[in-house]
């Protein structure tokens, strides 16, 4: 529920028919940051394209405002908030336009930054400024009462410009611990110069959710300004202070899509609305928002070009995610009893994860998960849990191959599935004098009646090998024209080392539509490599609904 110290709200937010409307100054606020304090990520290098798209999904989500960036200091920003103009259409999010308040020793009609903040036509600007008297001294090198009034110059100026205003205290909690006096009056100052909200900033991310919890109800007690929260994560604790903050009184919070920011990041807006939507009972989303939760976090993510974090909670693929037998047992009964929340809430799904460690149940659940109903077959379970578990203890791992145990699976309920049967493979690998690598493959096999030989070139001995097995059976298998390796990875295992080390395959193919994972296991990496890519094709042509024939029949 929202919080008693809170100002009242036009509409409340524990109303199940409540919806967020960021035009509303009551209203609560999920403010994004992605595009502004998200892109300070190493390794994030968004193009003015990329932040226009990542805008559009965060806007679909339904956020209430989305920080653009710093018009008029960083030109991409600037080009960012002109294009903005013309080709972004926001159906629930509200512009915002990030910078600073005006320069000591001027007035915020004169500073050319202030100046680019109205340029850009953003109907919200935030501004950042100094509250900790330290930064005051050492960073702006002015007086304390300069600063409070470069801060009451520039909200009032805005103000009157026709600009919504908010504040970001810069170094808030750190400031209030060494002087309370000074970080209130500056959080003061902006509330009665015509702020709408004053953001505390955990800038450096080392508070605990107990003192920001506090620190919030103190300074929304004595001074009556309506308070937000921007955390970092650098103590792992951005999502609780934000929670722990809107309990003391915040109606106001920053994030970041999958918690991106400089450093470690910031506060995960995914995690921080699940939260206050599932456990806090409060809406601020729009109606369907919620269930798009993993879908937009996975879409952002493909953007700035980071693979999604598998273990992120709500939307990471092993969010719900279940390996222990035990809990398989459990999941079977009722799934509720070690999960959460429904994962259809936000978009998720349950998986159960076929390892050593699976028992009867996670074997049924696994299943039935693929579309197999095993509950009446106990002996085929049996030998199910029996072969997963020999197979983990040499060398492999069901985890991330899905196709494979199915297809292990399939044999112990149908016989195995043979499209061809092998005779033999053979992989040259030549390193000429003017160093060009050669690899050639040549596969034997029998396939639709026929012995069939052909040869593959590639830039490495498993490429000539796929190449070659695709030559063999393009003929007869034309569907194999559709399939593509989208992923290749080897580990070497536990127990040997060095060059005659186990070697585990986990190949990942696709059709254009869906994507499926093989594994092998060998002392040669060809090899293994050999088992991973029978078991893809073989997958890839039993969904494409072919049956085998020919030499190639069941049994």
């Amino acid at each position: 529920m929202t919080p008693t110290t809170n100002p009242t709200p036009a509409t409340d937010p524990s109303d199940p028919g409540h919806r967020t409307d960021p035009a509303d100054p009551a209203d609560f606020h999920v403010f994004d940051t992605t595009l502004r304090d998200g892109s300070q990520r190493e390794g994030i290098n968004l193009t003015v394209s990329d932040k226009l798209t990542v805008a559009r999904y965060l806007d679909e989500f339904g956020v209430g405002f989305i920080e653009g960036g710093w018009p008029g200091a960083v030109p991409r920003d600037t080009e960012f908030f002109r294009r903005a103009k013309e080709e972004l259409v926001l159906a629930n999010a509200v512009l915002v336009a990030f910078g600073a308040t005006r320069k000591a020793g001027t007035t915020a009609a004169e500073d050319p930054q202030v100046k680019a903040l109205l340029d850009a036509e953003a109907p919200v600007v935030c501004l950042v400024a100094k509250s900790h008297d330290k930064h005051v001294s050492l960073a702006l090198r002015t007086t304390l009462d300069e600063n409070v009034e470069m801060v009451r110059d520039t909200v009032s100026y805005l103000r009157a410009a026709g600009r919504r205003v908010f504040v970001d205290c810069e170094h808030f909690f750190d400031g209030y611990r060494a002087n309370p006096e000074y970080a209130a009056r500056v959080v003061a100052t902006a509330h009665e110069a015509g702020a709408e909200v004053v953001v505390l900033c955990d800038t450096n991310g080392g508070m605990l959710p107990t003192g920001v919890r506090e620190i919030v109800a103190e300074v929304h007690a004595g001074t009556g300004a309506r308070l937000g929260i921007h955390a970092q994560d650098d103590t792992g604790c951005a999502v609780a202070n934000t929670i722990a903050a809107v309990e003391g009184g915040a109606t106001h919070v920053q994030c970041t899509a999958n918690g991106y920011g400089e450093r470690v990041g910031n506060a995960n807006l995914f995690q921080v609305v699940g939260n206050l939507e599932l456990k806090k009972d409060m809406r601020v989303l729009p109606e369907g928002g919620l269930r798009d939760m993993t879908r937009i976090s996975h879409a952002i993510a493909e953007v700035v070009n980071l693979a999604p974090s598998t273990h992120l909670p709500y939307v990471g693929v092993s969010a719900f995610a279940h390996k222990a037998g035990l809990h398989a047992s459990a999941i079977k009964v009722d799934p509720d009893l070690y999960q959460h929340i429904d994962p259809a809430l936000v978009g998720n799904d349950m998986r159960m994860l076929i390892s050593d460690m699976a028992g009867r149940a996670s074997i049924e659940l696994k299943g039935r998960e693929l579309g197999y109903d095993l509950s009446n077959d106990k002996d085929l379970v049996g030998r199910v849990v029996n072969q997963v578990k020999e197979r983990e203890a040499a060398g492999y791992t069901y985890e991330a191959a899905d196709a494979s145990f199915e297809l292990l699976l399939r044999d112990e309920s149908m016989g195995r599935a043979r499209f061809f049967t092998l005779e033999s493979w053979r992989v040259i690998s030549e390193q000429r004098g003017d160093g060009a690598p050669v690899n050639e493959a040549t596969v034997k096999l029998h396939a639709n009646g026929e012995r069939i030989v052909a040869t593959g070139e590639g830039n490495g001995p498993v490429n000539a090998l796929d190449r070659a097995l695709r030559l063999a059976l393009a003929r007869i298998h034309p569907q194999l024209a559709t399939f593509e390796l989208v992923d290749y990875k080897v580990r070497l295992l536990e127990g040997r080392h060095g060059t005659d080390a186990i070697t585990r395959v986990l190949v990942e193919t696709s059709d254009g539509k869906q994507e499926w994972s093989t594994v092998g296991v060998a002392e040669n990496v060809v090899a293994a490599s050999w088992q991973a890519l029978e078991d893809a094709y073989t997958y890839g042509l039993l969904k494409a609904g072919l049956t085998p024939g020919g030499t190639g029949t069941e049994g």
